[in-house]
This record gives structure tokens, sequence and C-alpha cells, in this order.
């Protein structure tokens, strides 16, 4: 391995300066689990921003006892001269699917760090990251929404790294002489985006090599064309979130691409998150009655509202049946 000191010839650093998600002196809260994409972002952004604007945050989730992550990012963080916070789970507490539940439960962990120090939360994610989570959303919900992939930033948390393969990220460590662990259960087929990992994309690679770039550029051109499609949704509805609305007449004169969107806006802003499937049935919605009152209820717990021809959203209650 070459030294820390060597030049950065795959391109990493040039790209997460390009992304300018990391500024210089900024304070950045680093997720690292040990692992090459987040320890190779550590090493990223304490080269673009400094070791003093930098914390880094690990979480042990207790589902692989035994293994040495936390050991690896504490010696990685002590060798960067970044201070490190780590926080324990108790896996007995989950709710729901575990992976879904760990992943919330970081989040939460960061959102609180960062908040103590006014940071933005950076994470590792990949191209080849956002390649499997388009592949992923499209083979598990219909929709346009599913090729969009993950944006550089939403809200505080930001993807410095959204535009490099996960090759770069593991000979950027390599060639930094930065330790990473290998987490076993990547291989496992246990898990969907393993499988999506293992078989789909290096199925779609050996049709063509650069498969995996296509599908992450395809991700970036469609969120460009989102922004515009949002901005349309916006002129439409009427008042501010969650409590917006819009006429029913006004709806049914919408192109049909245009009313799936705006019901699908105005159930997401109700639940204050992703409410699937509520656009498919934007054509009963708006058939709606437009005098007195009438109601329908959507998937995802949400119910559509008209109300004397004025169209507005709610979440149902437990009580609601």
């Amino acid at each position: 391995m070459s030294s820390k000191s060597g030049a950065d010839g795959h391109g990493v650093v040039a790209a997460a300066r390009k992304s300018g998600l990391l500024a210089p002196g900024g304070a950045v809260l680093v997720m690292v689990s040990g692992g090459p994409d987040s320890v190779c972002l550590l090493d990223v952004a304490v080269r673009l921003c400094g070791a003093r604007n930098i914390k880094a945050l690990h979480i042990d989730h207790g589902l692989r006892p035994g293994e040495h992550d936390t050991e690896v990012c504490e010696s990685v963080c002590r060798d960067l001269g970044v201070e490190l916070i780590v926080e324990s789970l108790d896996p007995t507490t989950a709710r729901g699917n575990m992976q879904g539940w760990a992943r919330e439960s970081r989040y939460e962990a960061a959102s609180r760090v960062a908040e103590s120090f006014g940071a933005v939360i950076a994470v590792g994610h990949t191209a080849s990251d956002q390649a499997e989570t388009v592949l992923y959303r499209l083979a598990a919900a219909p929709g346009r929404r599913a090729l969009l992939g993950m944006r550089p930033r939403s809200g505080q948390v930001i993807r410095p790294l959204l535009s490099v393969e996960r090759s770069a990220t593991l000979a950027y460590c390599e060639a930094r002489g930065l330790t990473a662990a290998i987490d076993p259960t990547n291989d496992s087929k246990a898990y969907a985006r393993n499988r999506i990992r293992g078989g789909l994309v290096r199925a779609l690679k050996e049709i063509h090599p650069a498969a995996e770039a296509n599908v992450v550029a395809t991700a970036e051109i469609l969120r460009d064309e989102a922004d515009v499609l949002d901005g349309l949704v916006d002129g439409i509805i009427d008042g501010k979130a969650p409590m917006r609305s819009i006429p029913l007449e006004r709806l049914r004169r919408q192109p049909p691409a245009l009313r799936r969107l705006a019901v699908q806006r105005l159930a997401d802003e109700a639940v204050g998150r992703l409410a699937p499937g509520a656009a498919r049935r934007a054509d009963e919605v708006a058939g709606l009655a437009e005098h007195g009152r009438a109601m329908l209820d959507l998937p995802g717990g949400v119910r559509a509202i008209a109300d004397r021809g004025v169209l507005r959203f709610a979440q149902r209650s437990s009580a609601d049946g």
C-alpha cells in the first residue's frame, strides 16, 4: 500500500469536490461503518474540510457479535485526527423489518448528533449503491419515483460520493493505506439488495460494461426532469403543506400524468411520508362528488376528502378502520 500522502489517482476527491457538498471549513458528521465506502468518505471529508471540522459517528447495531467494525473505525479516526462517537443499539427492540429498523435508528442518531454542532450528515453512498437502489425500487414498485434514485442532498443528508463507483472507493483506501472492514453479510443472498448486486447488476454488466453508469446517468436525468414536474404540481395546488388542497374541477382539467402527480403529492404531505399507490387512484379521487362531502380511502393510511368541491387529504386514524 502506498502512503496516505499519495495523490488521488481514482478521481474520488475530484468527484467529491465537484459535488459541492463538502465545503472547506464546513461542519460535517460522517457516518462510518468501517467499510471501504465510509472510510474513503471520511478521509475525503478531512482532506476537503479539515479534520477539526469533522466528527464521525459509528453505530453498533448489535447484529454481528464478534466483528471488529468499531475497532476499525477507532483506528481510522485516530490516524486522521477525527473525533469518533460510538452508539450501540439493542436489536431486541427492533420493530418490523430488521434492515429498516437499523436504517431508521442510524439516521435518528445521526440527526441528533449533527444538530448538536450544526453539521450536515455525510453518508458513503456510491454510484453502485445508486444503481442498486434504482433497480430494487423498479422491481419492487411501479412508478416514476422508482427511477429517481437517491438525491445528492436530501435535507441535512449529503452523498458526496454518489458519482463514484464502489470499486473506486476500495482502490482509494488501498492507495491511501486506509484500513477498512469487509462486511461478510454483503455476500449473503438473504438480502434482496445483495441478490441485485451479485445477480442482476452483474448480468447487466455482462450485457454492457457501462450498464451501472448508464442506470445512474438515467436517474440523474430523470431527477432534473422531476424538478420541472414538481414545479408544475406546485402551480396547481393551493395553500401550504401539510394543509394544501385543490379544487376538484381544476384537478379534472389536468392531463392524466399531472393529475396523478398532484394526488400523490397531496397524499404524501398528508401523512408526512411516501404513500405508495395513491397516484394509481387519481381518477377515482378526481371523480368524487363536488357537492356536499365525499371521502375515499387510499393505500398507505390516506383518506381523500372532497368538501364542497375542494379536495384535501388526511391521515386515517386506527379508529377509522
